[in-house]
């Protein structure tokens, strides 16, 4: 429990989104608005969203979200790795909530004292929460797309396989009911675009196979690269565990599809795992 409330302002707010509410929510629904109508029927359980500037990678992060319409959670995990600092184990928000301009995402204090009490490596800490964007740049399509909800931000410092799949462990045991698990990801970066493709095709093959080990083994052999390759590992697992059966690559992209520069690009996926 917290004395008083202890809120993460946003970090990169006028940077990898606009920092103006209006013209946050505006870009928010133009993106999701250019996502064409989906044929996926059943429950988003899980989503894999890339998580760089709007300008870059917000169209395929529309993808997931634009599912989400309509739907009901109460709670959204999000797995996310930790670009600016490394740390043992893997940090939940120790505060109340993350601000973005659209309002206050409140955390899950029950579920946050769930993780940590039945993992040794979850832990509450700031460790990784201070600058890191990509949870945050999640936040504003899940404000336009679910309204209210709270959610639990996880990061992990050290993305070796065990602790990812104890990640996975520990998640399956929430209580499931209108629970949803993001993973945070791009996918390679600064390759020429043919590069890249063929490092990105390796991911994307494992997800759309929905085989977190051999995800794992693959990030591990070099065979592809993800900043969040552990955080996909983790949230994929612990699908498998809760008996979801598909996962569907939904878009694909990378950098130089917005800027023209093929020379050194980034990758971005969004993937929905479906009941």
């Amino acid at each position: 429990m917290h004395s008083s409330p202890t809120i993460r302002s946003c970090a990169v707010c006028g940077m990898f989104y606009p920092s103006d509410a209006v013209a946050l929510q505006a870009e928010v629904r133009e993106l999701l608005g250019r996502v064409p109508p989906s044929s996926i029927e059943g429950t988003v359980r899980g989503l894999i969203s890339p998580h760089a500037g709007y300008r870059y990678s917000g169209f395929t992060a529309a993808h997931g979200y634009a599912l989400l319409r309509g739907s009901r959670y109460r709670t959204v995990v999000i797995v996310s790795p930790s670009h600016r600092e490394y740390f043992d184990g893997i940090s939940v928000y120790p505060g109340d909530g993350y601000q973005t301009p659209l309002g206050i995402v409140p955390v899950n204090e029950n579920v946050r004292e769930a993780l940590i009490s039945q993992s040794s490596i979850v832990a509450a800490s700031m460790a990784g929460h201070g600058e890191e964007h990509a949870i945050e740049v999640q936040l504003p399509f899940l404000q336009e797309v679910l309204g209210e909800f709270d959610f639990v931000p996880l990061v992990i410092g050290d993305q070796r396989r065990e602790y990812c799949l104890e990640l996975a462990r520990v998640l399956s045991g929430i209580e499931q009911e209108e629970v949803l698990l993001i993973a945070s990801t791009d996918l390679s970066h600064y390759h020429p675009s043919a590069e890249a493709d063929k490092l990105d095709d390796v991911m994307a093959t494992d997800i759309d196979a929905f085989n977190a080990d051999k995800l794992m083994d693959d990030l591990n052999a070099g065979r592809t690269e993800a900043c969040g390759g552990g955080p996909s590992v983790a949230v994929m697992a612990a699908l498998r565990k809760l008996g979801v059966k598909n996962m569907r690559i939904l878009h694909r992209s990378n950098s130089g599809d917005i800027t023209g520069e093929r020379h050194h690009v980034v990758g971005y996926l969004s993937a929905a795992a479906i009941a």
